[in-house]
């Protein structure tokens, strides 16, 4: 296990926010929340402070961040890419759409570009099948997607 620094600024700002809550262990997943928008994400590190501050096994911490996949545990980028693989957006091309940004990026799913720009992942569905195949880019919506359109895409968030 790799150790991280953890910004003294930002662990502060968690020690204040769980020294407010009143049942700390019950509002566990609301403190990783938090930690994970502070930071980021949920490194090894992180998660034993957690589990330190409010008293409970760091296997209590660790059982929660790896059950939800809203969690990471690993640093992403500063945009997600998340191409939709539900039935619509399947049958209409997604996987081409996938492996396009994936050729792209340079980066496999669940990875983060080497400028730490974009982690790219797959989801379900994002329920705007009538787009499809779609992707999001953070909380926006790209619908219509193929292999013609991906870099006008990922060239609005490069600043290119």
């Amino acid at each position: 296990m790799e150790s991280v620094t953890l910004p003294e600024d930002k662990l502060s700002l968690l020690d204040t926010y769980i020294r407010s809550l009143d049942d700390q262990e019950g509002m566990l997943i609301h403190i990783l929340h938090r930690a994970q928008h502070l930071f980021g994400y949920l490194p090894p590190d992180l998660q034993l402070y957690i589990a330190r501050s409010i008293g409970i096994p760091a296997s209590k911490v660790y059982g929660v961040v790896s059950f939800y996949s809203y969690f990471t545990q690993v640093k992403r980028g500063e945009h997600t890419i998340s191409v939709c693989m539900g039935t619509a957006c399947f049958v209409k091309g997604a996987e081409q759409v996938k492996e396009a940004l994936k050729k792209e990026l340079k980066i496999g799913m669940d990875e983060t570009t080497i400028d730490e720009l974009f982690t790219l992942k797959e989801i379900r569905c994002i329920g705007a099948c009538g787009l499809a195949p779609a992707v999001m880019v953070d909380d926006k919506v790209y619908g219509h997607m193929n292999e013609g359109n991906i870099k006008a895409v990922t060239s609005s968030y490069k600043g290119v």
